[in-house]
Protein backbone atom coordinates (compact mmCIF):
# COMPACT_ATOMS: atom_id res chain seq x y z
CA UNK A 1 0.00 0.00 0.00
CA UNK A 2 3.14 2.25 1.06
CA UNK A 3 3.77 2.01 -3.16
CA UNK A 4 0.16 3.10 -4.44
CA UNK A 5 0.82 6.15 -1.51
CA UNK A 6 3.78 7.05 -3.03
CA UNK A 7 2.71 6.61 -6.81
CA UNK A 8 -0.77 8.84 -5.89
CA UNK A 9 1.46 11.42 -4.59
CA UNK A 10 3.78 11.67 -7.38
CA UNK A 11 0.82 11.75 -9.63
CA UNK A 12 -0.87 14.40 -7.66
CA UNK A 13 2.28 16.42 -7.40
CA UNK A 14 3.24 16.24 -11.39
CA UNK A 15 -0.68 17.62 -12.21
CA UNK A 16 -0.45 21.28 -12.80
CA UNK A 17 -3.41 21.99 -13.31
CA UNK A 18 -4.99 20.24 -10.49
CA UNK A 19 -1.87 21.90 -8.38
CA UNK A 20 -2.81 25.80 -9.99
CA UNK A 21 -6.46 25.23 -8.73
CA UNK A 22 -5.96 23.57 -5.21
CA UNK A 23 -2.69 25.34 -4.18
CA UNK A 24 -2.75 29.02 -6.34
CA UNK A 25 -6.47 29.67 -7.00
CA UNK A 26 -7.67 30.24 -3.68
CA UNK A 27 -4.61 32.77 -2.70
CA UNK A 28 -5.86 34.70 -6.15
CA UNK A 29 -8.90 34.53 -4.73
CA UNK A 30 -7.96 36.04 -1.73
CA UNK A 31 -6.28 38.94 -3.42
CA UNK A 32 -9.00 39.64 -6.06
CA UNK A 33 -11.51 39.46 -2.73
CA UNK A 34 -9.94 41.18 -0.16
CA UNK A 35 -7.31 42.77 -2.00
CA UNK A 36 -8.14 46.40 -1.67
CA UNK A 37 -10.35 45.63 1.73
CA UNK A 38 -10.07 48.24 4.35
CA UNK A 39 -7.61 46.34 7.23
CA UNK A 40 -9.84 47.31 9.76
CA UNK A 41 -13.45 47.65 9.08
CA UNK A 42 -15.26 44.52 10.11
CA UNK A 43 -17.78 42.49 8.71
CA UNK A 44 -21.67 42.57 10.44
CA UNK A 45 -22.16 39.74 12.45
CA UNK A 46 -18.99 37.98 12.53
CA UNK A 47 -16.73 40.39 14.71
CA UNK A 48 -13.85 39.95 11.79
CA UNK A 49 -12.32 42.22 8.72
CA UNK A 50 -12.81 40.72 4.89
CA UNK A 51 -9.40 40.09 5.12
CA UNK A 52 -9.60 37.77 8.26
CA UNK A 53 -12.57 36.26 6.75
CA UNK A 54 -11.60 35.30 3.63
CA UNK A 55 -8.07 34.04 4.66
CA UNK A 56 -9.78 31.13 6.63
CA UNK A 57 -12.56 30.78 3.84
CA UNK A 58 -10.14 30.45 0.82
CA UNK A 59 -8.22 28.21 3.21
CA UNK A 60 -10.94 26.42 3.40
CA UNK A 61 -11.77 26.56 0.08
CA UNK A 62 -8.22 25.67 -1.62
CA UNK A 63 -8.48 22.41 1.03
CA UNK A 64 -12.06 22.01 -0.23
CA UNK A 65 -10.70 21.85 -4.10
CA UNK A 66 -7.94 19.24 -3.14
CA UNK A 67 -10.01 16.57 -1.76
CA UNK A 68 -13.46 16.41 -2.96
CA UNK A 69 -11.86 17.79 -6.97
CA UNK A 70 -8.71 15.33 -6.13
CA UNK A 71 -10.55 12.33 -5.04
CA UNK A 72 -13.90 12.02 -7.34
CA UNK A 73 -12.54 12.86 -10.83
CA UNK A 74 -9.64 10.06 -10.64
CA UNK A 75 -11.70 7.34 -8.56
CA UNK A 76 -14.54 7.49 -11.40
CA UNK A 77 -11.93 7.65 -14.33
CA UNK A 78 -9.45 4.76 -12.98
CA UNK A 79 -12.62 2.51 -12.68
CA UNK A 80 -14.05 3.46 -16.32
CA UNK A 81 -10.35 2.43 -17.37
CA UNK A 82 -10.31 -0.64 -15.12
CA UNK A 83 -7.17 0.19 -13.12
CA UNK A 84 -10.01 -0.31 -9.65
CA UNK A 85 -9.85 -3.56 -11.40
CA UNK A 86 -6.10 -4.45 -12.23
CA UNK A 87 -5.89 -3.23 -8.47
CA UNK A 88 -8.38 -5.54 -6.83
CA UNK A 89 -6.23 -8.37 -8.55
CA UNK A 90 -2.93 -7.62 -6.48
CA UNK A 91 -2.68 -8.61 -2.55
CA UNK A 92 -3.63 -4.49 -2.01
CA UNK A 93 -6.03 -4.77 0.86
CA UNK A 94 -9.57 -3.48 -0.33
CA UNK A 95 -9.15 -0.13 1.68
CA UNK A 96 -5.64 0.80 0.71
CA UNK A 97 -6.96 1.98 -2.80
CA UNK A 98 -9.35 4.61 -1.27
CA UNK A 99 -6.82 5.06 1.31
CA UNK A 100 -3.86 5.66 -1.15
CA UNK A 101 -6.29 8.72 -2.84
CA UNK A 102 -7.01 10.09 0.83
CA UNK A 103 -3.76 10.67 1.50
CA UNK A 104 -2.56 12.10 -1.55
CA UNK A 105 -5.19 14.56 -1.44
CA UNK A 106 -4.74 15.69 2.35
CA UNK A 107 -0.88 16.00 1.43
CA UNK A 108 -1.68 18.73 -1.52
CA UNK A 109 -4.72 20.27 0.46
CA UNK A 110 -1.80 21.17 3.33
CA UNK A 111 0.11 23.60 0.57
CA UNK A 112 -3.16 25.01 -0.23
CA UNK A 113 -3.94 26.26 3.32
CA UNK A 114 0.01 27.57 3.93
CA UNK A 115 0.05 29.53 1.10
CA UNK A 116 -3.25 31.60 1.80
CA UNK A 117 -2.31 31.91 5.33
CA UNK A 118 1.20 32.90 3.76
CA UNK A 119 -0.41 35.46 1.29
CA UNK A 120 -2.72 36.65 3.66
CA UNK A 121 -0.09 37.80 6.42
CA UNK A 122 2.38 39.47 3.87
CA UNK A 123 0.01 41.01 1.41
CA UNK A 124 -2.65 42.12 4.10
CA UNK A 125 -0.84 41.86 7.80
CA UNK A 126 -3.04 39.31 9.27
CA UNK A 127 -1.42 38.74 12.52
CA UNK A 128 -2.48 36.30 14.90
CA UNK A 129 -1.04 34.09 17.68
CA UNK A 130 1.34 31.14 17.35
CA UNK A 131 -1.23 29.16 18.36
CA UNK A 132 -3.90 30.23 16.30
CA UNK A 133 -1.92 30.06 13.42
CA UNK A 134 -1.51 26.34 14.63
CA UNK A 135 -4.48 25.72 15.23
CA UNK A 136 -6.25 26.92 12.07
CA UNK A 137 -4.12 24.52 10.47
CA UNK A 138 -4.92 21.71 12.07
CA UNK A 139 -8.75 22.42 11.89
CA UNK A 140 -8.82 23.41 8.51
CA UNK A 141 -6.75 20.34 6.90
CA UNK A 142 -8.38 17.86 9.96
CA UNK A 143 -11.68 19.30 8.77
CA UNK A 144 -11.04 18.35 4.84
CA UNK A 145 -10.99 14.96 5.20
CA UNK A 146 -15.42 15.24 5.71
CA UNK A 147 -15.29 16.24 1.87
CA UNK A 148 -12.41 13.80 0.76
CA UNK A 149 -15.22 10.99 1.91
CA UNK A 150 -17.48 13.03 -0.38
CA UNK A 151 -15.13 12.75 -3.30
CA UNK A 152 -14.94 8.98 -2.12
CA UNK A 153 -18.46 8.54 -2.47
CA UNK A 154 -18.67 10.48 -5.77
CA UNK A 155 -16.02 8.73 -7.63
CA UNK A 156 -17.90 5.73 -6.94
CA UNK A 157 -21.44 6.84 -7.67
CA UNK A 158 -20.55 8.13 -11.19
CA UNK A 159 -19.03 7.19 -14.17
CA UNK A 160 -16.02 8.70 -16.25
CA UNK A 161 -18.51 11.06 -18.01
CA UNK A 162 -20.99 11.71 -15.71
CA UNK A 163 -18.30 13.15 -12.59
CA UNK A 164 -17.06 16.12 -13.80
CA UNK A 165 -20.57 17.93 -13.95
CA UNK A 166 -21.70 16.27 -11.03
CA UNK A 167 -18.90 17.08 -8.79
CA UNK A 168 -18.71 20.72 -10.55
CA UNK A 169 -22.62 21.24 -9.22
CA UNK A 170 -21.81 19.69 -5.81
CA UNK A 171 -17.86 21.44 -5.37
CA UNK A 172 -19.94 25.09 -6.44
CA UNK A 173 -22.75 24.63 -4.20
CA UNK A 174 -20.88 24.06 -1.37
CA UNK A 175 -18.69 26.26 -1.83
CA UNK A 176 -21.27 29.26 -2.19
CA UNK A 177 -23.80 28.25 -0.02
CA UNK A 178 -21.88 27.54 2.87
CA UNK A 179 -19.73 31.40 2.73
CA UNK A 180 -16.37 30.69 1.27
CA UNK A 181 -16.84 33.54 -1.57
CA UNK A 182 -18.77 35.79 0.39
CA UNK A 183 -19.68 36.01 3.90
CA UNK A 184 -23.33 34.69 4.12
CA UNK A 185 -24.32 37.55 6.26
CA UNK A 186 -25.06 39.17 2.61
CA UNK A 187 -27.26 36.42 1.92
CA UNK A 188 -30.84 36.90 2.41
CA UNK A 189 -32.66 35.43 5.42
CA UNK A 190 -34.22 32.51 4.57
CA UNK A 191 -31.14 31.65 2.72
CA UNK A 192 -28.64 32.23 5.43
CA UNK A 193 -31.32 29.59 7.03
CA UNK A 194 -30.24 27.07 4.59
CA UNK A 195 -26.38 27.76 4.65
CA UNK A 196 -26.38 27.54 8.55
CA UNK A 197 -26.99 23.71 7.46
CA UNK A 198 -24.50 23.28 5.18
CA UNK A 199 -21.11 21.63 5.84
CA UNK A 200 -18.81 24.32 4.63
CA UNK A 201 -20.38 26.94 6.30
CA UNK A 202 -19.68 24.84 9.59
CA UNK A 203 -16.14 24.03 8.39
CA UNK A 204 -15.24 27.27 8.03
CA UNK A 205 -16.87 28.38 11.12
CA UNK A 206 -14.41 26.31 13.03
CA UNK A 207 -11.72 28.55 11.63
CA UNK A 208 -13.62 31.88 11.73
CA UNK A 209 -14.07 31.02 16.11
CA UNK A 210 -10.37 30.39 16.16
CA UNK A 211 -9.62 33.54 14.96
CA UNK A 212 -12.24 34.87 17.43
CA UNK A 213 -9.85 33.55 20.01
CA UNK A 214 -12.95 31.36 21.23
CA UNK A 215 -14.80 27.51 21.26
CA UNK A 216 -16.40 26.05 17.79
CA UNK A 217 -20.52 26.32 18.31
CA UNK A 218 -21.15 22.74 19.49
CA UNK A 219 -23.89 23.27 16.33
CA UNK A 220 -20.80 23.40 13.77
CA UNK A 221 -19.41 20.17 15.41
CA UNK A 222 -22.42 18.23 15.27
CA UNK A 223 -23.14 19.27 11.57
CA UNK A 224 -19.84 18.17 10.59
CA UNK A 225 -19.89 14.55 12.35
CA UNK A 226 -23.09 14.25 10.80
CA UNK A 227 -21.94 14.95 7.49
CA UNK A 228 -18.73 12.88 8.31
CA UNK A 229 -20.29 9.63 8.93
CA UNK A 230 -23.17 9.82 6.31
CA UNK A 231 -20.27 10.33 3.25
CA UNK A 232 -17.78 7.91 5.38
CA UNK A 233 -21.01 5.70 5.42
CA UNK A 234 -22.26 6.49 1.77
CA UNK A 235 -18.51 5.69 0.09
CA UNK A 236 -18.51 2.26 2.09
CA UNK A 237 -21.62 1.36 0.18
CA UNK A 238 -20.97 2.60 -3.06
CA UNK A 239 -17.00 0.88 -2.17
CA UNK A 240 -18.63 -2.88 -1.94
CA UNK A 241 -21.36 -2.35 -4.14
CA UNK A 242 -18.76 -1.59 -6.79
CA UNK A 243 -16.87 -4.69 -5.60
CA UNK A 244 -19.28 -7.14 -5.97
CA UNK A 245 -19.78 -5.79 -9.33
CA UNK A 246 -16.46 -6.60 -10.52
Amino acid sequence: MNGLIKLELTRALRNRKFLFFSVIYPSVLFLLIAGSSDSKEKIDGTGLTLSTYMMVSMASFGALTAVLMGNSERIAKERQSGWVRQLRLTTLPGRGYVLAKTASAAVVSLPSIVVVFAVAAVVKDVRLDAWQWAALTGAIWAGSLVFAALGVAIGYLATGDAVRPITMITYFGLSILGGLWMPTTTFPGWLQDIARWVPTHAYAALGQAIEQNRAPHAEDIVILAVFFALFTGGAAWLYRKDTLKA
